[in-house]
């Protein structure tokens, strides 16, 4: 038997999952959470086996939620489920520890399929989610440093207020947001933040 964590904001699509897992003779949802405080929370007291979790959650998002659970439990498998296709949100999970990246669109059975595929220790990623991200594979590979100044122009700041943000030369600035261009193609700073939103690489 499979035991379940389903993490989903959205009442109906749920309810819906869990009449679906609960009718079959493998596997079972043992909790449910509403948010990222709730699945925490639930997967120290249920221990699942598999945890399906929703990106957008209110508050903190779903990624987040991923790393904080696999933070004190590393051997957590976690399936992402969202209706985003960005790159960089997928990215984001995979580089978390995701087991799977998985569209709410998917049919029934293949979701079905994946975690079985997942509870037998396998990491699974959909035709469709792979080809997003092969679509910019190598081409935009942001240094820690790079998010972190994509992040802070993204909040306003100026490049002097971003130096002494993070303790580093205005220069060294000029340095990394030229590199920032460069990779994402972007005309001048602000392209790059609505690059950068519109591909989940950032979030506001």
């Amino acid at each position: 038997m499979i035991h379940i964590l389903s993490v989903e904001d959205h009442p109906v699509f749920r309810e819906g999952l869990a009449m679906i897992i609960d009718a079959l003779p493998d596997m079972r949802i043992v909790a449910q959470a509403a948010n990222a405080a709730e699945a925490i929370a639930g997967y120290r007291t249920h221990r699942p086996d598999v945890t399906l979790m929703d990106v957008r959650l209110p508050g903190v998002n779903g990624i987040d939620a991923l790393v904080a659970i696999r933070g004190e439990f590393p051997d957590a498998r976690i399936i992402m489920l969202t209706t985003s296709d960005s790159d960089g949100e997928i990215q984001r999970a995979l580089r978390a520890g995701a087991a799977a990246y998985v569209l709410k669109s998917m049919p029934r059975n293949e979701l079905l399929e994946i975690i079985r595929c997942v509870h037998d220790g396998k990491k699974r990623v959909p035709a469709e989610v792979a080809a997003r991200l092969a679509e910019h594979l190598g081409d935009d590979d942001l240094t820690p440093r790079e998010f972190e100044v994509l992040q802070l122009i993204g909040g306003g700041l100026r490049n002097k207020q971003i130096a002494d943000r993070l303790a580093i030369s205005e220069t060294t600035i000029n340095f990394h947001i030229r590199n920032l261009l460069d990779k994402l193609q972007a005309n001048d700073r602000t392209h790059a933040v609505v690059i950068a939103l519109k591909r989940g690489l950032i979030e506001l």
